[in-house]
């Protein structure tokens, strides 16, 4: 997946750091350090020596019950910090809700509208149609000045997908371009610190929706209630924990105060595994219960993978029944995709599904044969050779109806280490129709 910021392209694979750079005298934790333009400038260079590849300059704090400021008090902050860093080559963002200074800020030279009002301003999607700056869409109950009174949900996670689904299907109608578009589920922004801290666990039902997403908890107060920790420039630590977390569920752009400590931290960012799971073989069921014999082993054959050192399930398909490849004369199967992060090597890891699959009967006398269960490595993260025993990605996987349809589940759009989508075989053509049961 890659996220397009006027003319730079950036690869998510790998988390891409966004420097917070804060012209305000008021923002929460670093307000009036850098209020010249000469300080500001100085520290945007900074953060890109340090690791950043985009600097976010705001110029209104955003911080609950922050007072607002007008577009022209908003420009002279910002505009001269913007201009001087984007024409030192660097990818600069405009961290505001208005249309006026978002104009503005990409006339001067800046890649990026991070709008924390998530464009629901009709003049500024005008903006976005009108430019080629990647947008950030931000998810936020009310306003700044009144957000953090009285946040209310039925279900956080799935209020906050849904909205970021509907506010990026507006900006497409418009004729922006998918890959333009990153989501922010707006941490703290109208959120409880519990409501926070159950949409940052469950950020890969965001990463479902197929663009790239952002952390942006640098500093967030909450962290007071998590962590103990008062003082927002004592959070940096715990904020950079939190951004490792959040990248291993599925973020891809994080937003930071701290450059260093987040690059440091993300050093222990583990690779991506993606298995295919099939059954087509029940050891214990009865007599027209099938199915549930066969879904009831995989289950278990999850609940194995759970135990695997360095090894931590982040999303689970649903189940797919699917029609017999290759060798017609048996049984259905029930597939499902598991998507890992894992510190092991790929044959060890393979080893240890082996052993799964042992444990639950497996038998490998018919290639293609029935089979009680059977864990394949489909793509491993950066891994692409093959050898006597393993070759990834899998050669087979785009051909296989019921392999492609659970994996773009919970990769929408991925593409394999080799470089080749994972739709790039029209359905019509894959084997082993599939369908959700």
């Amino acid at each position: 997946m890659s996220w397009q910021c006027a003319s730079f392209e950036f690869d998510t694979d790998k988390p891409v750091i966004m420097g917070i750079l804060n012209v305000t005298p008021d923002s929460f934790s670093d307000g009036g350090q850098f209020a010249s333009a000469e300080e500001a400038v100085a520290r945007g260079r900074q953060m890109a020596e340090e690791g950043a590849a985009i600097i976010d300059v705001g110029g209104e704090s955003t911080r609950p019950g922050a007072a607002p400021v007008d577009a022209e008090e908003e420009w002279r902050r910002v505009g001269p910090v913007i201009e001087a860093l984007a024409a030192e080559g660097l990818c600069v963002s405009a961290d505001t809700r208005r249309a006026e200074v978002a104009r503005r800020a990409v006339a001067a030279g800046a890649s990026v509208i991070n709008d924390v009002s998530g464009f629901r301003d009709p003049a500024m999607r005008a903006v976005a149609a009108g430019c080629d700056a990647g947008l950030v869409v931000m998810h936020m109950q009310g306003e700044p000045a009144t957000m953090q009174d009285d946040p209310t949900y039925d279900d956080v996670v799935a209020e906050v997908r849904d909205y970021l689904r509907d506010r990026a299907a507006e900006l497409e109608a418009l004729g922006i371009a998918h890959d333009r578009i990153c989501l922010d589920p707006g941490p703290g922004f109208g959120k409880t610190a519990s409501q926070t801290v159950e949409l940052l666990r469950n950020l890969h039902e965001i990463a479902r929706l197929g663009y790239p997403v952002m952390c942006a908890v640098s500093r967030k107060s909450f962290m007071k209630k998590a962590y103990g920790i008062d003082d927002p420039l004592a959070r940096d630590e715990a904020s950079a924990a939190e951004t490792l977390m959040a990248c291993e569920l599925g973020a891809t752009v994080v937003r930071t105060h701290n450059v260093p400590a987040t690059v440091a931290a993300l050093a222990d960012l583990r690779p991506y595994v993606l298995l295919g799971l099939g059954a087509n073989v029940a050891l214990v069921a009865h007599p027209g219960e099938e199915q549930e014999g066969k879904i009831a082993q995989l289950n278990h054959a999850i609940g194995q993978l759970c135990l695997l050192p360095d090894t931590t399930i982040i999303d689970i398909a649903g189940f797919y029944g699917s029609e017999p490849a290759y060798l017609a004369d048996q049984e259905e199967f029930v597939n499902t995709v598991v998507l890992l992060r894992s510190g092991l090597p790929p044959l060890e890891l393979l080893d240890c599904l082996q052993a799964i699959e042992n444990g639950l009967g497996r038998v490998r006398e018919v290639p293609n044969g029935p089979r009680t269960c059977d864990i394949d490595i489909l793509d491993y993260q950066l891994y692409h050779f093959a050898n006597d025993r393993l070759t990834l990605p899998h050669p087979r996987i785009c051909e296989r109806d019921f392999v492609v349809k659970p994996l773009l589940e919970v990769r929408p759009g991925h593409v394999l280490a080799d470089g080749t989508p994972v739709d790039s075989v029209p359905e019509s053509e894959r084997l082993g129709r599939a369908w959700r049961l």
